[in-house]
């Protein structure tokens, strides 16, 4: 079945911003993704609503929004504020959202997003419009990770290449081939999105760099924009396995672990699992 939506899921870059804490930055705008989900949606006049549900300072959150919009010449954008599971089934709420071009999600923890908004009417208008409409659903961090139907919830980077080296949950299904993970490279997360791709390997793992994003069409084709890189993992060859057999904390052995590095302008087929990437000569944008 054909999807009209777009779905941005965005990596994240905290050092850009005036402290340490993603939450209290919007750090994507120089390098022209944000400008992306703006073209995505419409253009300037394009009803974006934000929603900062995830942040633990969705006050400060939602002005970075609307300046950083309003940069660009943004005209018509608004915060949806959703604290409480309640408000999702709120109907000036859900008018909302039948009536945006652009969805929002801000970084922050991809739990708080499932708690107060997964399952309600809100989710379940968002999944409709991304089937039928041509919504864009965007999202950076944990606004990224809850895009999938299984969700990366948390996981140690440090003690990578272990089982129990990450949490997984449900998502909130907008895509249901990928696993998403963010701030890839800096938080070095490779073992845990190893793991997750080894818990479910007829899907295929995305890795986020910060300053990274993809522009997701059809629920089929991908296209890299940003300034990073994307680490795809298609475990679809594996040779062997050994994640269901082990004990918690001892380490994985994955065969045959397909790997693509990716960055920007490379597109990737997700159905039938084929790159196709810029040529050497190809001028970087």
């Amino acid at each position: 079945m054909s999807v009209k939506g777009t779905l941005i899921p965005i990596g994240g870059n905290e050092d850009k911003g005036t402290d340490v804490h993603e939450q209290y930055t919007l750090e994507f705008i120089a390098d022209g993704i944000l400008a992306r989900v703006v073209q995505e949606s419409g253009g300037v006049t394009a009803k974006i609503v934000v929603i900062p549900t995830a942040s633990s300072i969705p006050d400060e959150v939602s002005k970075n929004y609307l300046q950083a919009f309003g940069k660009l010449g943004c005209t018509n954008v608004l915060i949806l504020d959703i604290r409480k599971r309640e408000q999702s089934e709120d109907k000036e709420n859900i008018e909302i959202v039948r009536q945006a071009d652009c969805i929002m999600f801000s970084g922050g923890n991809q739990s708080e997003i499932l708690r107060k908004i997964g399952g309600t009417s809100i989710h379940t208008i968002l999944k409709e419009r991304y089937q039928n409409d041509s919504i864009v659903i965007a999202g950076t961090s944990a606004g990224a990770m809850c895009m999938s139907e299984e969700m990366i919830t948390g996981g140690s980077s440090k003690e990578a290449f272990i089982k129990g080296a990450v949490g997984m949950s449900a998502g909130m299904a907008f895509i249901p081939n990928l696993i998403i993970d963010s701030h890839f490279i800096r938080r070095g997360r490779f073992g845990r999105l190893a793991e997750a791709v080894a818990i479910f390997p007829d899907l295929l793992g995305v890795g986020l760099a910060e300053d990274t994003g993809l522009v997701i069409k059809n629920c089929n084709t991908f296209e890299v924009i940003g300034s990073g890189m994307v680490i795809l993992f298609d475990p679809s060859r594996l040779k062997h396995n050994n994640q269901k057999v082990l004990e918690k904390g001892e380490p994985i052995t994955l065969q045959n672990l397909k790997t693509h590095i990716l960055a920007n302008g490379d597109r990737f087929n997700i159905k039938k699992r084929k790159l196709k990437v810029l040529p050497l000569d190809a001028p970087f944008v």
